[in-house]
């Protein structure tokens, strides 16, 4: 089990990282921390009404705010109805941190969701192998299962708090 342990710890190295920043970094992803602002701008045919822009640009949560002419203001950004231009002003973290939280987002639907999966039962083999790391009689394992005792109930407090 110990062999088992050690070298799944190593092979699985880099992608705990991985997931240890994107899992930290998700964290403040209703902030602004880290993140740049992009300006995109897409054209929609004249005379789509105001309210239809939010499902075309698959936007939750999205609001008109105002309207002053021709140019209709909602959150992040504005629709020209005369030109039929939408200027969205987006803040999105840097490149590879995107990629890192999307990866660690993924659902059944992403191509990389296996990797979730592989990544999750590994972590379960971490937590049982790991009570097989040392003999039951010895004193470091009696210790190990005092602190394994006290995770658990911070794990619950967590959890129902």
């Amino acid at each position: 089990m110990r062999v088992y342990h050690r070298y799944l710890g190593f092979f699985l190295a880099g992608i705990m990282a991985v997931y240890a920043i994107s899992g930290t970094l998700m964290i403040f992803r209703n902030t602004d921390f880290l993140k740049k602002e992009i300006v995109e701008q897409q054209s929609f045919p004249v005379g789509t009404k105001p309210e239809e822009i939010g499902a075309k640009l698959r936007m939750r949560n999205f609001k008109i705010e105002k309207e002053e002419g021709n140019t209709v203001f909602f959150t992040g950004g504005t629709y020209d109805r005369g030109t039929g231009l939408v200027t969205l002003t987006k803040k999105e973290l840097p490149y590879l941190l995107k990629k890192m939280t999307e990866m660690h987002k993924a659902t059944s639907d992403r191509p990389l969701f296996f990797l979730n999966i592989f990544f999750g039962a590994s972590l379960l083999f971490f937590v049982v192998s790991s009570f097989w790391m040392f003999l039951p009689k010895t004193s470091i394992f009696k210790k190990g299962m005092y602190f394994a005792a006290a995770g658990l109930v911070l794990a619950l407090l967590v959890i129902f708090i």
